[in-house]
């Protein structure tokens, strides 16, 4: 059964937003490892159409650090499941998923494979109340941003984890790995 992985980048004080992090070269060379770690990649609607619009190749380069263009590259050609009840269609490399959630995240986990790597907040709070992640990755800034979203609001319940694995990347920021207890 392959495993899912959920990352996230997350202020000292809990933000989620993704503009609130601090873009790094080490963040982004991470990221296409936790990609290259996976088979394919599991968003909802709204970080499908973030993601498509930052990162597909159409998508303007112009001011974007040349650092940045491996992870595009990288993004651009996975896999690439959208879980979504509004989207009539999707393309760049991706798959629209409807139905039962639990079912179908269930069934891509039978799949053989090194793994599904899920990006997004909302995705990830649904998948977690289902005990579906296996694993989850905060990537921790050293920033504290004041405002926007913070990471599982509304869990129903605690959900106790294991540390795995720590890595410090640059700019202070640390990449903190951990499993669900079972």
């Amino acid at each position: 059964m392959r495993p899912v992985r959920f990352s996230i980048n997350v202020t000292l004080d809990g933000c989620c937003d993704h503009r609130a992090g601090i873009p790094t070269e080490g963040i982004h060379r991470h990221t296409i490892e936790n990609i290259a770690g996976a088979d394919a990649l599991l968003f909802g609607r709204v970080t499908y159409q973030m993601m498509e619009e930052a990162w597909r190749p159409s998508a303007a380069a112009a001011g974007r650090p040349a650092w940045m263009e491996p992870f595009a590259r990288t993004i651009d050609a996975a896999k690439k499941y959208v879980v979504s009840r509004t989207l009539e269609r999707v393309d760049w490399n991706a798959e629209l998923v409807r139905g039962d959630l639990a079912t179908t995240v269930r069934e891509l986990k039978q799949q053989p494979g090194k793994g599904l790597f899920v990006g997004g907040t909302q995705l990830a709070l649904a998948l977690t109340e289902l005990g579906l992640i296996d694993e989850y990755e905060l990537v921790i800034h050293p920033r504290f941003a004041g405002h926007g979203p913070t990471l599982f609001a509304g869990l129903s319940k605690y959900v106790d984890l294991t540390l795995v694995g720590r890595e410090e990347l640059d700019a202070g920021i640390v990449a903190m790995r951990y499993q669900r207890r079972r």
